[in-house]
């Protein structure tokens, strides 16, 4: 839980594997949780294309991605976080090879990748479904609410 004393958080960065589920997701659900005017990016290691399973689960949370685009760590414009979450062993490697001396924190959240989930659309969704709870509580407990 965030503690009183401790700097405000003025921008967070998430990182993924592919910028096109966790990272996305989470940066939505900060919109969401994190105090207003709190700058949100996303990232990925790799190149991706857009989930359509994550924008229907947005959607039952009253949330969207809007013109989201995956798009890589190299790609984004802003070079300074006050925080960078990972949630991919690779998005953490890249995150304290090449940024980790320049952050004043890198915090590695260990997420599921539902894309992996097999079966039905139903079962299917309830893998990403999870992932969002997950990604929630997380977010919950470390900036509090």
């Amino acid at each position: 839980m965030a503690q009183a004393d401790t700097p405000r958080i003025t921008s967070v960065l998430f990182m993924c594997g592919m910028n096109s589920i966790r990272s996305p997701m989470a940066a939505a659900l900060a919109g969401r949780i994190l105090p207003r005017g709190t700058y949100i990016a996303s990232a990925g290691v790799r190149a991706g294309e857009r989930d359509p399973f994550v924008d229907a689960v947005l959607e039952e949370h009253g949330l969207d991605l809007g013109g989201h685009r995956p798009h890589l760590f190299e790609e984004l414009e802003d070079g300074y976080f006050d925080l960078v979450i990972t949630m991919a062993p690779e998005a953490h490697h890249l995150a304290l090879d090449t940024m980790g001396s320049t952050y004043s924190d890198v915090e590695f959240w260990p997420m599921p990748d539902p894309s992996l989930a097999t079966g039905t659309r139903a079962q299917i969704l309830d893998a990403y479904r999870d992932l969002y709870k997950r990604i929630e509580a997380r977010l919950k407990d470390r900036f509090g609410q």
